[in-house]
This record gives structure tokens, C-alpha cells and sequence, in this order.
């Protein structure tokens, strides 16, 4: 008895499984851009511009040299306290 369910358990869980990565690997497929000055600081993608190296990397909000990937189309609707994403750093 404890075979059986033990069977299905592991079925189950490899079936959770496939169903979780099918929708990441559907994600990851999505168009996106980047999105400049709509991060928080710290929480910006790689290569942030001058003073930065790298992911996380930036040190104020809504950096302007600082981007984010973000959905493709997306990123001039992105409202922040500095005003609206835009597809180019600022200074």
C-alpha cells in the first residue's frame, strides 16, 4: 500500500513540476525591453551605466541610467514620481 502511494506522489509532484515549467519557459518567451528610470535603487538589471556595474547595483530611485527589463510596449506607461519610463537613459 505504501508503494502505491508513494507512486503516485512522485507522479504528482513530476506533474506539478512540468506544469510549473512550462509556464515559466512560457514567460521567459515574452518580448520585453528595457525600461530606463523605473527602478528602485538597488533593484535596477544589469549594466546600470556610470557609477553602477552591474545588477542592483544603482543607488537612488528611478535612477535614469538605470534600467529594468520590463513587457515590450510597456515602459512609457510606467509612471514613477520622476516622471514616465523612457526606452533611453537619461542623465
Amino acid at each position: 500500500m505504501t508503494r502505491k502511494y508513494s507512486a503516485l506522489a512522485a507522479t504528482l509532484a513530476l506533474g506539478l513540476a512540468a506544469i510549473a515549467g512550462s509556464a515559466h519557459a512560457d514567460e521567459a518567451k515574452k518580448p520585453m525591453e528595457k525600461c530606463f528610470g523605473v527602478a528602485k535603487a538597488g533593484q535596477n538589471d544589469c549594466a546600470a551605466g556610470a557609477g553602477t556595474t552591474c545588477a542592483g547595483t544603482s543607488k537612488t530611485d528611478y535612477q535614469g541610467n538605470a534600467w529594468k527589463l520590463v513587457d515590450k510596449g510597456t515602459c512609457v506607461t510606467i509612471k514613477t514620481p520622476k516622471g514616465h519610463g523612457t526606452l533611453e537613459a537619461k542623465a
